[in-house]
């Protein structure tokens, strides 16, 4: 009992968790838009204005509240020209990073706007730096939030779209350090410093400015941002991936070890350590943290399912994966002093999806149901928690049984639990200080296999239950949590 053991200080709050935290991302990749998002007016399929009603009503329920497009690598190859106009006239073109298919440009700028306004989404649109031009950059500011006379303003008009949308959030290039160009940080801060002039605020449209930040640890790439870019930039991006076995090795999504469950946990847990030390650095040339964190790709990331083309990255989702997405969040959860964004890879049918589609077929993943089960979560007061856990050992690392967060809104203070290990059940005492516990109530999501998922065949194989195992005593809970859990909690 005195191992697992968390204290929840209700009346002591650490600023707030920004509902940004829980954003998505769509590339131009696999089945992500088309089949996944995108069917077309003339599909079968049912759908509103080309997007399928069944993958739409599913994402409408996790209360997104940014969506990332068009990438990603795809980004950078990305001509926006190309995909407004009539449809049957759009130029084609070859996805070269993402499995050498033709893209047809049918979902294009306007067709990302009306999804976004379908889920009630925030756009956040990524330019292209790597192939493109200031000027084609700079025009599609114009064309998608000038409200005037002008050339792009005009050509949106004629092409169906009479006033402008507002965006806030633009990404000025992706992953300029790799598939966005292979540049040194040096390059890209002052193509960054050229670029972003270029990227206009035309009337009360405000653009938060998005600097392509740092692979993983590479420290020496924000250092150089921040020193030669910080002040004309509102936020830097972080991309990290779970790999279990290694970027070139990553391992199978369901046929996995005892091995690769530690490895995947502690590489999740390494987040922390991240955010963390960029966070460092960042704090150096902005001490008021007025610049954000955009952690604007990250998730598990597993070579993908036997048979696909391997250029769709096409994975299946466990609960594995469901641990992974609440480790990370709760991470986020801490560090949302610096961390004022986030968009997991990717919302359908790539890497950690939220959704599976099968022709007409549609399945929810593990990961969608921790989507779910943390929306609570936005736009929350962070509630001071200590945290006094047992460590798991995997070779000679260690990594926390137990992950946790807590926030209140609205009278209501939610604690969300994460169990990590996959064999043993946790017992905690949940001490409770400012919290009325007359009305609390549980859910979890867990299984009995550590790659139980949810299938086509047996789409609900893993869902969010009542949770009723705890007692109260006093100010403190006595909870069991079951091995390879996630549970949110509800106090009120």
């Amino acid at each position: 009992m005195e191992k697992n053991k968390v204290v929840v200080n209700a009346d002591v709050t650490q600023g707030t968790i920004n509902k940004n935290i829980y954003g998505q991302f769509a590339e131009h990749l696999g089945r992500c838009i088309y089949e996944g998002l995108w069917v077309g007016e003339d599909s079968a399929i049912p759908n509103t204005k080309g997007i399928r009603n069944d993958v739409l009503g599913a994402l409408k329920k996790l209360d997104i509240p940014v969506l990332r497009w068009p990438g990603g690598c795809f980004a950078d190859e990305y001509h926006w020209k190309d995909g407004v106009g009539p449809r049957e006239n759009r130029k084609r073109m070859v996805n070269t990073h993402w499995g050498g298919v033709v893209e047809n440009n049918h979902f294009g700028t306007h067709e990302f706007m009306m999804l976004c306004e379908l889920l009630e989404t925030e756009p956040y649109i990524n330019g292209n730096v790597g192939s493109g031009t200031v000027q084609e950059m700079s025009e599609w500011v114009e064309y998608m939030t000038f409200n005037g006379e002008s050339p792009m303003a005009n050509w949106r008009k004629e092409n169906g779209r009479e006033e402008p949308w507002k965006v806030k959030y633009f990404g000025v290039g992706n992953e300029n350090w790799g598939c966005g160009g292979n540049m040194r940080p040096e390059y890209y801060a002052d193509l960054y410093r050229r670029f972003q002039t270029y990227v206009r605020d035309y009337g009360d449209n405000k653009i938060y400015r998005i600097a392509g930040g740092a692979n993983v640890d590479d420290y020496n790439w924000t250092e150089v941002l921040m020193r030669e870019a910080s002040h004309l930039m509102d936020g830097l991006s972080l991309h990290y991936y779970v790999h279990p076995g290694g970027f070139w090795d990553k391992g199978s999504a369901t046929n996995f070890s005892a091995d690769e469950w530690d490895e995947s946990m502690y590489k999740a847990m390494y987040m922390g350590e991240l955010i963390e030390k960029h966070g460092t650095i960042m704090d150096k040339y902005d001490p008021e943290k007025r610049i954000g964190m955009i952690v604007d790709e990250w998730g598990a990331w597993y070579a993908v399912e036997p048979g696909t083309n391997p250029g769709f990255l096409y994975q299946q989702n466990t609960i594995r994966d469901a641990l992974i997405a609440g480790v990370t969040f709760n991470i986020f959860h801490d560090n949302c002093d610096r961390v004022v964004m986030a968009n997991i890879a990717q919302m359908v049918n790539v890497i950690q999806a939220m959704v599976l589609t099968e022709e007409d077929k549609m399945l929810l993943t593990p990961t969608y149901h921790v989507f779910e089960m943390y929306k609570v979560h936005q736009d929350a007061e962070k509630v001071s928690l200590d945290l006094n856990v047992g460590n798991l050992a995997y070779g000679d690392k260690t990594y926390p049984q137990v992950s946790a967060s807590a926030s209140k809104k609205d009278g209501v203070v939610n604690i969300s639990l994460c169990n990590l290990d996959k064999d043993n059940a946790a017992t905690l005492a949940l001490d409770l200080r400012g919290i009325d516990l007359s009305n609390v109530t549980g859910r979890i999501i867990t299984a009995s296999e550590m790659n139980a998922m949810n299938t086509f065949e047996n789409p609900e194989n893993i869902k969010p239950e009542a949770f009723t195992s705890f007692e109260v005593n006093g100010s403190q809970l006595d909870i069991d949590l079951p091995p390879m859990s996630v549970i949110t909690l509800a106090a009120k």
